[in-house]
């Protein structure tokens, strides 16, 4: 999933297209159900949940037994059964909250995403069990299972990364309670900031704007424009800021009674674990980083600024265009074989792939009141497909978001042979392909790029990009860890939060930005803070990690690509280390993440030779 925050202006289109833009496609959902009152959906509804009580009432206080009967234990049968349920879950689940993200604001849509994960939720506390009982069995006898029984060893990977979570595992009764109370606690909390960021609207001229286009106005080449539209975004985020930071504290507040009761050490040692990094290695990537700031973000900046013709920028020009970048719009046609004729470059099998989208309507891409904003891949489940939403809007970050959300889709594909409990990668990793992706489509562009002028505003717009994916992101993880730090002694006043992110963008954006008023309000749009917590580094590790596997691919002579999709078709069977040991790579080694940023470093470079 990626939701970039602040993406660049155009202007507002709607239904099924505009002019400039060509036919935007919208998303064909009937792959999954027919309709939101479809026959289909109603007996999968009660079919989900009649198999989660039947293989609990079959399963439940049994596993260890079937274990100590090695090659005549039925773990292998068990597992496939419970495979088939989440796969079912998964099934209904994504279909809900699919149709929710294409209009928030409708209130039946709102009503069958609440219903959905109320009864997905009570169907899966019945499964709870399983996990919990499986790490119960001692290792000797659960290798040896695996190794007995063909049907149980296929789960293999996904049986012993189980075992991850054992140490932070909790007592039956209270996983099922913290499963129960979900729905009613964090869920609701996050449903209430994504309707309330959905209702919001910012006055600009007279003109009620959504949050999409008018982010996207703090890139129009009209200071006063940029200008205007900061203004009416502190405005109304000052006019609700009571809202985001009770919803702040209290998500705080429940992320810390959860880690202390599983007894995780560190605020973010959670979000490592489910994304299967160590500590070491994100704290090293969060150093290194930070360390780059003055030859990365303090230098572009400075120089940016002196491009405009200012001595400082202010906070709401900070993505303002070059003179020298393109304002035609990008219709639909042009983005679309823009990054399938990159994709072919690189691979005709990835290009085929990312066809798929376009030609069976795996797409939802026009701007529409309601609809959910930014960008993401939704996997939905192995036996369907991905499908993608955008707020297209026609300029070249638009097509960099495509090509980013695509590269999700073929990886989502690629993975999904790995079936319903192995498909899912981490998310470090998980923004592999979609990097990689946005980075063959850069390359594609730059290398047909003749004219100087233009050369310097895509290596410009390319360099942003890679600041707002590592910089800023890093910049948003140090502000989670101040945040969540600072929690654990008591609630947070909205000025006290504000004060914590103008710290943290201060110091990554440098002397070259002044943050005028008003900014300070600008943390509470960020969906990730409430969805995921610490979701952030990802970005970066992710960005890090595919400039180094671009350097590899630059320099080899023949079998890349054969590895490269070796890698995506793993899915979440491998550790990190494991997939970028054919490439030579390795996340634990410290000078890794140099080779990732000296990249940006490297553009940076080009960038003041053209000067």
């Amino acid at each position: 999933m990626r939701i970039v925050p602040e993406r660049n202006a155009a202007p507002l289109v709607s239904g099924h297209g505009a002019t400039d833009l060509g036919d935007l496609p919208e998303w064909d959902l009937t792959d999954l159900y027919a309709s939101m009152d479809a026959p289909e959906l109603k007996r999968d509804l009660q079919k989900a949940a009649d198999d989660a009580v039947a293989f609990e009432t079959q399963w439940k206080g049994k596993l260890a037994t079937e274990a100590q009967k090695g090659s005549e234990g039925k773990l292998g049968q068990a597992l496939r059964t419970y495979e088939a349920i989440e796969e079912l879950i998964g099934r209904i689940a994504s279909y809900a909250g699919l149709v929710y993200a294409g209009n928030t604001a409708d209130p039946q849509r709102a009503k069958l995403y609440g219903d959905v994960q109320e009864k997905m939720t009570d169907a899966s506390a019945h499964l709870l069990f399983f996990a919990l009982e499986l790490n119960l069995i001692e290792d000797a006898q659960l290798l040896a299972a695996l190794d007995a029984d063909p049907a149980f060893g296929h789960y293999r990977p996904w049986v012993l990364d189980l075992r991850k979570d054992k140490p932070y595992q909790l007592e039956d009764r209270i996983e099922q309670l913290f499963h129960e109370k979900s729905i009613t606690g964090r869920g609701a909390w996050n449903r209430l900031f994504d309707e309330t960021m959905t209702d919001l609207r910012f006055d600009i001229d007279g003109e009620d704007l959504s949050l999409e286009p008018t982010l996207n106005r703090l890139q129009d080449p009209d200071g006063e424009v940029r200008h205007k539209a900061a203004e009416a975004l502190a405005k109304t985020f000052k006019e609700n800021l009571r809202t985001f930071t009770l919803i702040t504290n209290t998500l705080a507040k429940d992320k810390e009674i959860s880690d202390r009761w599983r007894g995780f050490e560190d605020i973010a040692d959670s979000r490592h674990l489910a994304n299967r990094v160590e500590r070491s290695v994100v704290d090293a990537l969060a150093s290194a980083v930070r360390e780059a700031y003055p030859r990365l973000s303090h230098r572009y900046y400075a120089m940016k600024a002196r491009w405009l013709g200012m001595e400082t920028m202010n906070h709401w020009d900070r993505n303002a265009p070059l003179p020298e970048t393109p304002q035609a719009t990008i219709g639909w046609d042009q983005a679309k074989d823009t990054v399938l004729s990159a994709y072919g470059r690189f691979s005709p099998d990835m290009a085929s792939i990312a066809r798929t989208f376009f030609d069976r309507r795996w797409i939802d891409a026009p701007v529409r009141p309601g609809k959910a904003p930014g960008a993401f891949a939704h996997p939905t489940v192995p036996s369907a497909h991905p499908y993608v939403l955008l707020n297209y809007m026609g300029k070249p970050r638009d097509v960099m978001t495509l090509a980013h959300e695509l590269g999700h889709g073929v990886h989502q594909v690629l993975a999904g042979g790995q079936g319903a409990l192995m498909a899912s990668t981490p998310l470090t990793l998980a923004e592999t392909a979609s990097v990689f992706g946005e980075m063959l489509t850069f390359r594609s562009l730059l290398e047909q790029t003749t004219d100087k002028r233009e050369r310097k505003a895509m290596l410009a717009q390319k360099v942003e990009d890679m600041i707002n994916t590592v910089v800023r992101q890093i910049a948003f993880y140090e502000f989670e860890r101040k945040v969540h730090t600072e929690r654990r002694n008591g609630e947070l006043t909205s000025d006290r939060v504000g004060q914590f992110w103008l710290e943290v963008q201060s110091e990554s954006l440098g002397p070259a930005i002044k943050l005028r008023d008003g900014y300070e309000t600008f943390w509470t749009y960020i969906p990730h803070f409430i969805h995921s917590p610490f979701y952030v580094y990802a970005y970066a590790f992710g960005d890090c990690l595919v400039n180094s596997l671009y350097a590899v691919y630059q320099n080899a002579e023949r079998g890349f690509q054969e590895k490269y999709f070796d890698m995506l078709r793993a899915g979440g069977t491998k550790h990190h280390s494991e997939l970028l040991r054919p490439f030579g790579l390795d996340a634990s080694d410290p000078g890794f993440w140099q080779i990732g940023l000296g990249v940006i470093s490297n553009l940076i470079d080009e960038l003041e030779a053209l000067e």
